[in-house]
Parts: structure tokens; sequence; C-alpha cells
């Protein structure tokens, strides 16, 4: 990581059209990089990294390996838009993908197709969501990484899809620091109605 890296991610990414975001009820957007219905034939629980290196996307990581762990009958997938050298190192650093499949979008078009555009200072900035990060170091010793590619202001957000390609549970991050309730998830896509 060089300091050039690091400031690169605090400067604003190219602006891309950006799709509502998906309500529950909706057909899944669907991309070549991310088709729905899955494949599989399973429910799927995605989840749009912000960048590798912030400590709510490295939370929000690891509760969704430990949730795959524990879920064999569902499919985790995360989806990054930090390039594929800086995934990689990022996921190597916090112990390895487990069971989930990570996909390697650094030109954010799955993002910009489940409506994740960028944020706004107050989304990724605000006083709470400072808080939000200390008390992280503190209590479970997660903290910054290196910022090697991506940027600080790409919104993310987590949605699971049923087997038929039906969004039926997620939402944008309503900020920075928002961490999925993924078990509330599985229980959504566990239900008998929404099962392939």
């Amino acid at each position: 990581m060089t300091y050039q890296q690091e400031f690169a991610s605090w400067l604003s990414p190219s602006t891309i059209a950006t799709a509502p975001s998906p309500s529950i009820g909706s057909t899944a957007p669907s991309t070549p990089k991310l088709p729905f219905p899955n494949s599989n034939d399973r429910p799927v629980l995605v989840t749009f990294l912000r960048h590798c290196g912030c400590p709510f996307a490295e939370k929000t990581f690891l509760h969704l390996r430990a949730t795959a762990d524990a879920h064999q009958n569902i499919t985790f997938i995360a989806v990054s838009h930090s390039d594929h050298s800086s995934t990689n190192t990022w996921l190597e650093a916090v112990g390895g993908p487990g069971k989930v499949e990570v996909i390697i979008n650094p030109d954010r078009e799955i993002y910009a197709a489940w409506g994740l555009g960028i944020s706004s200072f107050w989304h990724a900035l605000n006083p709470g969501n400072l808080r939000s990060a200390y008390k992280l170091w503190k209590e479970e010793g997660i903290w910054n990484r290196p910022t090697e590619s991506g940027s600080r202001w790409q919104t993310g957000g987590s949605f699971g899809v049923d087997a038929q390609g039906i969004v039926r549970w997620g939402q944008t991050a309503p900020g920075a620091d928002w961490i999925p309730d993924f078990e509330d998830a599985v229980k959504v896509l566990e239900d008998k109605r929404h099962l392939g």
C-alpha cells in the first residue's frame, strides 16, 4: 500500500448510471457476473462491500462467512469493487473466503444494477459512524486496514434472493456503519414459501 493508493480511495470515483434499488418482492437485478435466478436452484444471500480495508466491510464479511458456515442450503456471495490483487490480499488478511463466493467488480456495474451508487459525506463520515468505528476497534479489534484500491464513497448493501430470483430481504446500507443481520435474512430465505 502506498500513500497515493490511500489518498486515491478518498477521491470520488467516476459516475455510473445507477438503477433504483430493488424492493422486497421485486425481481432481482441480473447481470452476467451475478445472474438470477441462481443456476444451482438455491436462495442467495449477497452482500456488496464498501471497500477492502473498511472496518465495517470486514465485520460484515466475517459475519457473512460465519453465517455461510452454518447454512449449507443457501449460496453466499460477497461483491468487492476493489481490484483483484487488493481483494485477494484483504481476503487473506481476514482469514480467507470460507464458503463465501467472492465476485470482484472494479467497474461497479453490479453495484449500479442493484442501486448502489456513491454515498454522501454524511453517509460515510457522520459522527455516529466514527463512534461505531472506534467501538468496533475497542470491542473486536477490527480497525481500518490499508486501502489499496476501491472508493470509500461506494455505498454497500445486502440482499436475500429466493431460488426463483425474487428479492425477499435486504436493503441499501443506510450508513457506512450498517452491519446486516444475516441470521434474519436466513430465516426469511429458509421460509419454505421461498425455497425452490
